[in-house]
């Protein structure tokens, strides 16, 4: 079993340069170590990363890690981000975080939340910004099932269900390279599998 452990804690030979958008909650919190632990280097764009390092989280409002989090995984690092919508911005050091993170990336995952016109925003600024700077690079959408937002979301599915597949089409319409996912809801570690396995098979 120490064997198994070992093998399982090794970086992989080809690491890979990975940005997440709205990656300070549950689930990108854990894909964000899933993939650190792997060896790959990345990047969390956030609102406010002053906020999502503190010590102790300081607003509900944001998305949140904390200082103990980040030392334990120093490969993930927090890069502040508009998110499509400028009255929304509270971090300081947002300005040319396209040319700082999707310019390098090798995957960019869009784990944006709350699936209301932000999410709209956010998606196009990120395939608008891709495809100007590194328009090869693998996107992944990751959205919850159809069935299943009641359980995560307090918005209406009849106005969600559209939005989401708005943001999909938008990718795949517009992007070389890219995957739309639909994941369970409270499978949280299946649903990072899954998604390291589009990674692992897309950028062999």
């Amino acid at each position: 079993s120490a064997l198994v452990v070992l093998l399982t804690s090794m970086p992989l030979a080809n690491a890979f340069n990975i940005v997440i958008a709205g990656g300070t909650g549950a689930f990108g919190k854990a894909l964000s170590s899933s993939l650190a632990n792997e060896g790959h280097d990345v990047t969390i764009l956030c609102r406010n990363s002053f906020l999502a390092s503190s010590l102790h989280r300081a607003s509900s409002d944001f998305g949140w890690l904390g200082q103990s989090f980040l030392e334990k995984h120093p490969g993930i690092k927090l890069r502040d981000w508009d998110g499509g919508d400028l009255l929304d911005i509270v971090g300081q050091d947002w300005l040319g975080w396209q040319e700082d993170t999707l310019a390098k990336a090798d995957c960019v995952v869009n784990l944006v939340g709350g699936y209301t016109q932000q999410r709209e925003m956010a998606a196009e600024r990120i395939v608008r910004e891709s495809l100007r700077v590194n328009p090869t690079a693998l996107q992944i959408v990751v959205a919850p099932r159809d069935d299943e937002l009641k359980m995560i979301s307090g918005g209406s599915p009849s106005l969600i269900v559209p939005r989401l597949k708005q943001c999909d089409d938008l990718v795949s319409i517009n992007c070389v390279n890219c995957e739309c996912m639909r994941l369970e809801a409270n499978r949280m570690e299946h649903g990072c599998e899954d998604i390291k396995k589009v990674i692992h098979a897309r950028l062999k």
